[in-house]
């Protein structure tokens, strides 16, 4: 579709949302209800100096004067589109800034511990009965509920609650974390999902309600096949670091100059796959004929594979791969992988320019045909926006 047929804004165009969240699960929901349109004031406590992310660095923006700003990368990776607002809400001024935000808000999403807005009176128990119409989202460690409940949640320690650390890594070595803060990525993609159904919900009969969502249960549910498998035979996965437990060959291979990803997920792409390699006998061979044989004789097979795709460069068994019509992939660093025509005509990485200087973000993968994703803010330094926002009468309209 042309970009003429394209509206100059987002599907979620007139959604007002109040992000009390900080680190990464709801700053990413919130960052992705943001690039869809809506309106996001995020709140940030001035003792603190704002988001623990803003600390977590380098890399940081530098200013015109060479100075540090409050942008590290790993803020900026889920806070643009928003607009910061600093208020402590420790005070009585605070909170009542809070409720008045609230009240003008279609959705609030926090990640306290459970029960720690209650001692503000800005807990979903405080505020529904004034605010009927409110979607109030709750991220927490383990969530509401349970005998956890109680305890502080980050990625690393949710990974390994709740057992993908136990399925990563070398079968070998150390239980690994993924490379970066998935568990919490995927809270937040939850989260959005649930706002948004809550928020077809809403619309429907104007009620609005609570979603409780626990960073542990978000990673329990996307064990998948892994989770699914245990609970139907009662037996413990074990870690097969980059192998798959259910298609073989599928993993990375070493060659003659680096690495590349084999999904070899049919017999016909295994039979083609031996006949480049010059090795057709193993199609016919009954160890290796179906994916079930190759997966009981999968150290048999590997021993074969591996020398034999070490004799071929990367280059070579892409072009060859590609012509047969066999899953494969280069492994890229992020220096070949940001300079791939691949991420430009995706548009996956953007320029903004915020208070401190030009930046380069991560794009949104979502692409509409008519109601496209905006990037109106730029990641805003702790409390840009305090003045402007806490004297509008009507704070949610777009500046």
């Amino acid at each position: 579709m042309a970009a003429s047929d394209m509206l100059p804004h987002g599907a979620l165009q007139g959604v007002k949302v109040l992000d009390l969240s900080r680190i990464l699960a709801g700053p990413t929901c919130t960052q992705l209800l943001g690039d869809l349109g809506a309106t996001v004031i995020k709140v940030e406590n001035p003792k603190t100096g704002g988001d623990d992310t803003r600390q977590w660095g380098p890399p940081y923006v530098m200013d015109a004067d060479g100075q540090q700003s409050d942008l590290s990368a790993y803020f900026m990776a889920a806070n643009r589109n928003k607009r910061s607002v600093a208020i402590d809400i420790a005070t009585e001024e605070g909170q009542q800034a809070i409720r008045r935000l609230a009240a003008e808000a279609d959705i609030l999403i926090e990640n306290f511990k459970p029960g720690g807005l209650a001692k503000y009176g800005l807990d979903y128990a405080s505020l529904k009965e004034d605010l009927p119409g409110l979607i109030y989202c709750s991220i927490s460690g383990y969530g509401q509920t349970g005998p956890n409940s109680h305890k502080p949640g980050y990625d690393i320690m949710a990974q390994g609650f709740g057992g993908i650390m136990s399925l990563t890594g070398e079968p070998e070595g150390q239980p690994m974390k993924a490379g970066v803060g998935i568990a919490d990525v995927m809270c937040g993609m939850y989260a959005c999902i649930g706002i948004l159904s809550a928020l077809h919900h809403r619309d429907k009969t104007g009620e609005g309600q609570q979603i409780d969502l626990a960073l542990v249960d978000a990673q329990i549910a996307w064990l998948i096949n892994e989770g699914v498998a245990y609970l139907n035979t009662g037996q413990t996965p074990k870690r097969r670091g980059n192998e798959h437990p259910s298609i073989m060959p599928y993993g990375v291979y070493e060659t003659a100059d680096g690495h590349v990803i084999l999904a070899v997920g049919n017999d016909s792409q295994f039979r083609r796959f031996m006949e480049f390699l010059k090795l057709e006998g193993l199609a016919e061979d009954a160890r290796f004929a179906t994916n079930p044989a190759r997966l009981q004789n999968r150290d048999a097979l590997n021993a074969i594979l591996i020398p034999a795709v070490q004799r071929f460069t990367t280059g070579t068994v892409l072009a060859a791969m590609e012509a047969r019509k066999v899953p494969a992939g280069p492994v890229q660093t992020l220096d070949t992988l940001f300079a791939s025509s691949q991420v430009d005509a995706r548009s996956m990485a953007i320029g903004m320019e915020t208070a401190a200087g030009p930046v380069k973000l991560l794009g949104n993968p979502l692409k509409f045909s008519r109601t496209p994703v905006t990037y109106r803010h730029a990641p805003p330094a702790c409390g840009e926006g305090t003045g402007e926002i806490l004297s509008a009468e009507h704070p949610f309209e777009p500046s």
